[in-house]
């Protein structure tokens, strides 16, 4: 079984009884998704401003790629910090406090327009992207927890999922804000031409947006949730990282965002490859969406499955199919390399989810900091894609696609074994 069933690492800090605590939690479960929705949207407008702010300052792929680097870069530093902080205020205070830090990052836009300097632009997303970690801190282990221990990968993949719709609409209306001011790059004037205060308005609407979700957020009645006291007692000798299968969970998160990544960001010029479609960049980004699709359909399809089959045997299957696709893709050419590839976000769907889920059962008292160390594995969004990058540019594309088939095959195993809780396999009690 993924995760054990025989005592939740939390329990509601009131003694209600379940016909009460059903509504709470549907309430509560309502709310929290609603910020899985808001983060993904922020999120995916990373792939608008690198375009939109490397054409203001004519920089090179590298100098643009700060953009990603200063985004994950907030999720290694500021996760365990964030960590640290829920368990001390809560759940729901922390997601408040997420909520704001956030705000604060999108309304610093405005003044690193008005200064037209890209520093500070870096400035400001490091901060947005340090409230959207505290938020996904406090809310992934609180959505995990918040229910039965069997159903834990099925609640998060769902809410996951709404987290997928943010993704879609972002670049969407993205594009529609700001690339659309974007005229031919082609010329050497381009760049004076481009105003780069067309970022401030939509970034002033988002900050308006989390602090007004914020404060609906503040009058939302969560249940409070609180460690199990058996839970709390036999292991109050251990910290977080004293878990086997935590650890491997972290590295398994590491991967997972790494080899997702790392795909979605090439996808445009593995497309454009003479033996894939020789696809222009416009065409080639159209079909980018349907990797993200995918993810949002497969997790909501995954939401369902996850009830009904086993988290870590679906993991394992899902691995599997990735690693499947990416040899069809590279072994092929033409419309079925290209469909392979984008189906390999299908496969993608509930593999955070799943993971966070299992890293996290059993952990009673650390899943706070649990869920800080894994929130900081997802630098690896940083990290795999350069070295994906650094092998494209030596033996090419398809070779580069190596690396996420390697990531693939840890979370399968990660699946299958690494994700034992370290108590059932190992009692030495540094793994215990």
């Amino acid at each position: 079984m993924a995760i054990p069933t025989s005592s939740s690492p939390t329990q509601p800090a009131s003694a209600a009884g379940a016909a009460t605590e059903t509504p709470r939690y549907t309430s509560a479960l309502s709310a929290v998704t609603t910020l899985f929705f808001l983060w993904g949207f922020i999120t995916s407008l990373n792939d608008i401003l690198i375009p939109y702010l490397k054409a203001i300052f004519q920089l090179s792929y590298t100098q643009a790629n700060l953009i990603n680097l200063c985004f994950f870069g907030a999720y290694f530093l500021m996760s365990i910090p964030a960590g640290k902080l829920v368990a001390r205020v809560g759940y729901q205070r922390g997601m408040l406090l997420g909520f704001v830090v956030a705000a604060v990052g999108a309304f610093l836009f405005y003044p690193a327009a008005a200064q037209r300097a890209y520093p500070l632009f870096l400035g400001a997303l490091f901060v947005l992207a340090s409230g959207i970690t505290l938020l996904q801190v406090a809310a992934n282990p609180y959505v995990a927890i918040l229910g039965p221990p069997a159903s834990a990968s099925a609640r998060l993949t769902l809410t996951q999922a709404f987290n997928s719709v943010g993704t879609t609409l972002g670049p969407v209306l993205g594009s529609a804000f700001l690339l659309s001011r974007l005229p031919a790059l082609n010329t050497a004037t381009t760049a004076a031409s481009i105003d780069v205060r067309a970022v401030q308005l939509p970034y002033l609407v988002i900050g308006s947006m989390l602090l007004l979700i914020s404060l609906l957020l503040s009058r939302v009645n969560l249940p409070q949730l609180i460690p199990a006291e058996a839970e709390a007692s036999a292991a109050s000798h251990r910290r977080a990282w004293h878990y086997r299968h935590l650890m491997l969970g972290v590295l398994g998160i590491f991967a997972y965002v790494g080899a997702e990544v790392a795909i979605g960001s090439h996808l445009v010029s593995y497309l454009a490859l003479p033996s894939v479609l020789g696809l222009a960049p416009q065409a080639a980004g159209q079909k980018v969406a349907f990797y993200w699709g995918a993810a949002m359909v497969g997790r909501f399809a995954g939401a369902y499955l996850l009830q009904k089959f086993s988290p870590t045997r679906l993991l394992a299957f899902n691995a599997a199919g990735a690693i499947a696709l990416i040899l069809l893709s590279i072994s092929s050419t033409g419309a079925l390399a290209m469909w392979s590839l984008l189906a390999v976000g299908l496969m993608n769907s509930l593999m955070f989810s799943t993971i966070f889920t299992l890293a996290v059962a059993g952990l009673g008292r650390h899943t706070e900091e649990a869920s800080g160390l894994l929130c900081t594995a997802i630098v690896g969004g940083a990290l795999v894609p350069m070295l994906f990058g650094a092998v494209a540019d030596g033996p090419g594309l398809r070779w580069a696609l190596a690396l996420p088939m390697l990531c693939y095959l840890y979370i399968g195993w990660y699946g299958l074994r690494g994700s034992r809780p370290a108590a059932a396999v190992a009692p030495d009690p540094i793994f215990h």
